[in-house]
């Protein structure tokens, strides 16, 4: 068996308690999302079944880094080879959710509009998708869903209202709706003119782009790990020189008896 050298072992070290941080950071926000989201009876049930993908992901990434730290340490070829198959096959699970996050975002879009749009009228959603949307509007500097401040109807909220600070453009509110109810003078009051779906689905996409960068960030330090790994196995399957002990007829008893004749004369 070979021997690995102490800065290959060091690196290899180094990158899978890296990414042994990253999946204990993960496992604690899972549960702490499990339980936030536990608290509310209508969590949909994709939003359940990719906590428990959270789980099951963390859980052995984190099992693989601890067998691949012992295997390095003590020099054990069965736990690399474990963490080498272990993390080639992760590897190649998140190329796929790379790909398939690629490949669905004209429909994940659409998806998201038509979501939005069954809200419509808002003057007749329910209060907390009203709190949702005044937040949103806010945020975004939009007004309405699909055709503006038109989809409020009479009652326009007061989150629609432009600010000192505001970059979107703003139009003047209607004077029939309820923003002049208490106005006397005949200055305009100005609102947001564009929608909240297309900036809700710009928003989603960015985000989708966020995460499918973060999956690619991780993809390649798994890969990293691997490779190091696979160094470390053929180091360690190498087979070292041994000297061969050849016998030479020239060391005889003699030579040494000739010294030993010589020191007796001094």
């Amino acid at each position: 068996m070979g021997k690995v050298n102490v800065c290959l072992k060091r690196s290899y070290v180094i990158v899978i308690s890296l990414i042994a941080v990253a999946s204990a950071l993960l496992l604690g926000g899972t549960l702490f999302n499990h339980g936030y989201y536990h608290q509310n009876e209508e969590v949909e049930e994709t939003l359940l079944t990719a906590i428990h993908a959270m789980y099951i992901i963390s859980t052995i990434t984190l099992a693989l880094t601890i067998t691949g730290v012992y295997g390095a340490c003590k020099e054990k070829k069965w736990a690399l080879i474990v963490f080498a198959v272990g993390m080639i096959l992760g590897c190649l699970f998140m190329i796929f959710i790379e790909v398939i996050g690629l490949a669905v975002r004209p429909e994940m879009a659409e998806g998201l509009k038509m979501q939005y749009l069954r809200k419509l009228p808002l003057n007749n959603a329910t209060e907390s998708f009203i709190d949702t949307m005044d937040d949103i509007q806010i945020h975004l500097q939009c007004c309405g869903l699909d055709q503006g401040y038109l989809d409020w109807g009479y009652h326009i909220p007061q989150s629609c209202l432009c600010g000192e600070e505001s970059t979107n453009p703003c139009v003047a509110a209607p004077r029939d709706s309820n923003l002049f109810e208490h106005v006397v003078d005949d200055q305009p009051i100005m609102i947001y003119n564009e929608s909240c779906i297309p900036l809700l689905i710009a928003h989603q996409m960015e985000s989708m782009h966020t995460l499918c960068g973060i999956i690619l960030g991780i993809t390649l330090l798994w890969i990293l790990s691997v490779v190091l790994c696979i160094f470390i196995l053929c180091r360690l399957n190498k087979k070292e020189d041994i000297p061969v002990v050849v016998y030479s007829p020239q060391a005889k008893a003699g030579n040494y008896t000739a010294l030993t004749d010589a020191a007796e004369y001094t």
